[in-house]
């Protein structure tokens, strides 16, 4: 019976993730709110197998070309990214943290392979989501799921992920693996703990229709951190109290979705994005993506980053007229604009009995 189960494929998808409300306070101890983009998607794979072997994806991880320049081209527009190293990355922190805590794995093998359409360096949380859903493959074929407390399992994602040199936090792991609504403290004291944050997933029927903006061609995202968590570290004055600002934005915007004060939430939303601004500075976030802010503003819509640049969450207070209005200011803009789709929490029975069990 266990080699016929050992037979099945397994398959997990996990989403995007939007920011809605604290970020980037995660990494300097503080709280957020966001949830998963049912609009993007990674998949994995997972086929036991007599070898273990990672497949590379055939667009994402190309490795011929036609020519120099192709190649050249492709990594000024792509990068270095593909999913392969991300695969293993996870293979590795899994089987690390399965050793250090004597969660005993049986000896069969496998192969991954992947899919994505979450577009690149939108700030989206593309690489995580592929991490996650891998991370969720192998606590299914391991038979482990039960020994691995959800809340531990954003920090194998960040921490495959940092094997790779990849600067994040730990919100977005979090909106992935719960899925759904959640509010996150990330609190000093629950850090250094409990090595987590207090995660606390809310109904996703508090959240108004929410839109997305995006550019095809953003700039990277992944650079937008740097001076900030500089001065952040030494003890700037001016970073620190600010920061805490941006944290309590999210404290704040949790009463304010429950009791669906939407007037306020357009204000919080707004709030947040001027704090990063006034944090960052206009180099570091980019032309691009302060327009993409800029056009929903000069309608009067509410809108900020969904992660670090590249895209941005738009709420329309005056309703369908005020929508109307942004579609065709950002389809003159050359931006993509879509309705946002919100998804449900996904956690299993399983997942929901190690919830705050030791």
């Amino acid at each position: 019976m266990e080699i016929e189960k050992q037979s099945a494929v397994i398959e997990h998808k996990s989403y995007a993730r939007v920011g809605l409300l604290g970020n980037p306070s995660d990494v300097y101890f503080g709280n957020t709110i966001s949830f998963s983009l049912g609009n993007f998607w990674a998949s994995v794979r997972l086929e036991p197998s007599t070898d273990l072997v990672i497949v590379p994806h055939p667009s994402h991880d190309l490795v011929q070309f036609n020519s120099v320049s192709h190649l050249v081209n492709r990594l000024q527009n792509e990068g270095y990214y593909g999913g392969v190293r991300l695969l293993m990355a996870i293979c590795k922190i899994f089987h690390k943290y399965c050793k250090e805590n004597n969660v005993t794995l049986h000896d069969g093998n496998f192969t991954l392979s992947y899919e994505t359409n979450i577009p690149r360096q939108t700030g989206l949380s593309g690489s995580s989501a592929i991490v996650s859903a891998a991370l969720s493959c192998l606590l299914d074929f391991y038979k482990v799921r039960h020994l691995i407390k959800v809340e531990v399992r954003p920090n194998l994602v960040l921490n495959a992920e940092k094997e790779l040199g990849i600067v994040a936090g730990l919100q977005d792991r979090v909106a992935q693996v719960y899925g759904g609504l959640v509010y996150m403290d990330f609190g000093k004291n629950h850090m250094d703990e409990l090595g987590h944050g207090i995660y606390t997933p809310m109904d996703v029927d508090l959240l108004p229709p929410l839109y997305l903006i995006y550019a095809e061609n953003p700039s990277d995202s992944g650079k937008v951190h740097s001076t900030v968590r500089q001065r952040w570290l030494d003890g700037d004055e001016f970073i620190r109290s600010t920061m805490e600002e941006v944290a309590n934005i999210a404290v704040e915007g949790r009463k304010t979705l429950l009791e669906k004060d939407y007037i306020k939430l357009a204000a919080l939303m707004n709030h947040n994005f001027d704090l990063r601004r006034r944090m960052f500075g206009d180099d570091a976030l980019g032309t691009m993506n302060i327009e993409m802010v800029e056009i929903a503003r000069r309608i009067g819509a509410a809108s900020k980053f969904t992660g670090s640049g590249g895209a941005v969450v738009v709420f329309c207070p005056d309703g369908p007229s005020q929508v109307k209005q942004l579609e065709d200011a950002c389809h003159s803009a050359g931006f993509t604009f879509q309705p946002i789709k919100v998804m449900p929490s996904f956690l299993s029975e399983v997942d929901l009995q190690t919830l705050g069990s030791n």
